[in-house]
């Protein structure tokens, strides 16, 4: 084994720095040398701006302070996602970061609620979350300022400038040794016998030697592919989007950022809406089969909340992921190692979770088979799993107005979900498994959102006491209803807790 002195990250933009920073806390301890090579003249893609609550652990663990960053990025905080015309034209949901209720003697929320329902109650089992009930009104606290005991933590996310963010971290990073150098990667020099990178030619002429390699040189994958040929599996035949337009705007409303993110369904595709303090982030992702670019984009223009505030950006992808994450010396993270729509954020959180399963196997005394195996294999599982989750929201439609959702209402998916959304409708049984992302609230809201009835639920359920089972579910919607009221607009939240720093 060589040991790892060196690590070369290629490529810049929000994976680049990601891992610049995190990794410059290996420098604290022995000795290694972090470099970042990206060129001026090489943009990144920059759509990736929402995130997901995992994503406050990357910053904690950085010990970034919120306020500041939120205010650097013109940040503001996101409780969920709203989903518009997905089971069929007209209906909207949220996805919330928090889940509805808790359980009571072991018994997840949901099948309770389901009990009351086929007894007659008629609240909707949105109103027994916090996160919801708050983005519905435009309004968002933290739990420090609204702790309350019988009610969970608030959870929350960030919308970021993707932009911003990267530079934030560079500065970050820099500070602790990781040097940043200008330039091209022009040629990628393999050991003729172990096939392991060693060394990169630039376009200024040097060469710049490495022990170890991360790829973030996004769609192309310089090093993950174009020299090591590791191979890619398409998903295009379970999510068939392949083309997006971005397009940032001013919010011409005048009214303050929404605390969600919005994604609402068109004929051939969807189109997100991100609030940051200052604009709108938004863009169309579309399928090429059933959509031209120019009526994209013109469905875009058309459906913004103010003047374009750029030119529009067009992007090409193929769904799907490296048939390796980690060959020989190359880790690939971000839009090197696969590709997967932002429908539910996950682009900036699989960086995260890439980071964090290398740092937990990264060795300095050398490579061994049995990281990058590991690593394939923990990081493959993950994959699939969100993936899964994305095509449940074109799966689960009822919607047969134009021939991309008849293509996707009818499409074949994978036994995995089949089963998931059987179990569901049998009795509301929802089984997380290898430690996956989404949570059963996560499942529950899009299947319930989307239309997909629970039939029944956990017996369990039943065998609880009424009196005290109903007191329970009284007592969530008044405290509820009391913290919501009492919140701010999320608008004057932002101005006194991280006003943008323009």
């Amino acid at each position: 084994m060589t040991a790892i002195e060196t690590i070369v990250i290629v490529g810049g933009g929000t994976a680049g720095w990601m891992a610049a920073a995190a990794l410059s806390r290996l420098r604290s301890g022995r000795p290694v040398n972090i470099v970042l090579i990206e060129s001026e003249e090489i943009g990144t893609v920059g759509v990736g701006e929402a995130t997901i609550p995992p994503f406050l652990d990357f910053n904690r663990l950085l010990d970034i302070d919120e306020r500041e960053m939120l205010a650097a990025v013109q940040g503001s905080f996101k409780l969920g996602i709203q989903f518009v015309n997905w089971g069929k034209l007209g209906d909207s949901y949220i996805h919330p970061f928090g889940n509805y209720g808790y359980q009571v003697d072991g018994v997840s929320f949901h099948h309770i609620w389901h009990r009351y329902k086929m007894a007659g109650d008629k609240r909707p089992i949105q109103i027994f979350n916090i996160e919801t009930m708050a983005a519905q009104f435009g309004r968002f606290a933290r739990t420090d300022d609204y702790k309350h005991e019988d009610l969970p933590p608030i959870n929350y996310a960030y919308h970021i400038d993707a932009g911003r963010y990267a530079r934030y971290l560079r500065g970050y990073a820099e500070k602790r040794g990781v040097v940043r150098l200008e330039g091209k990667v022009t040629d990628v020099i393999c050991n003729a016998q172990t096939g392991f990178v060693e060394s990169l030619s630039l376009n200024n002429g040097d060469s710049l030697k490495g022990d170890f390699f991360i790829d973030c040189s996004g769609f192309r994958g310089l090093l993950i592919e174009q020299a090591l040929k590791t191979g890619y599996d398409d998903w295009s035949h379970f999510l068939p989007c392949n083309r997006a337009v971005a397009l940032p705007c001013e919010r011409g409303d005048g009214s303050g950022p929404l605390p969600y993110t919005r994604a609402t369904a068109h004929t051939a595709g969807w189109q997100w809406q991100v609030p940051l303090q200052h604009r709108n982030g938004n863009g169309h992702v579309y399928c090429s089969a059933y959509m031209e670019d120019e009526e994209a984009l013109d469905i875009l223009v058309n459906n913004i909340a103010g003047k374009p505030g750029a030119s529009p950006n067009f992007l090409r992808f193929v769904t799907g992921r490296r048939k390796k994450f980690w060959n020989k010396n190359v880790v690939a993270l971000g839009l090197a190692s696969g590709f997967m729509e932002p429908l539910e954020s996950t682009s900036i959180h699989l960086v995260n979770t890439g980071i964090n399963k290398l740092i937990s196997l990264i060795s300095l005394d050398g490579v061994t088979q049995a990281q990058e195996d590991a690593f394939n294999r923990l990081t493959g599982k993950e994959y699939e799993r969100i993936r899964d989750f994305l095509i449940l929201h074109y799966k689960a439609t009822s919607r047969d107005d134009s021939d991309f959702w008849n293509y996707c209402r009818t499409m074949p998916v994978p036994p995995s979900l089949t089963e998931k959304i059987e179990l569901f409708q049998h009795n509301g049984q929802i089984f997380r498994e290898d430690d996956e992302l989404f949570t059963e609230t996560s499942w529950a809201a899009v299947m319930m959102g989307q239309g997909i009835v629970m039939k029944g639920h956990n017996v369990m359920a039943d065998s609880l006491e009424d009196a005290k089972t109903r007191k329970e579910l009284d007592g969530i919607e008044k405290s509820i209803q009391h913290v919501v009221q009492h919140m701010p607009s999320h608008g004057d939240y932002l101005k006194n807790y991280c006003p943008s720093k323009m």
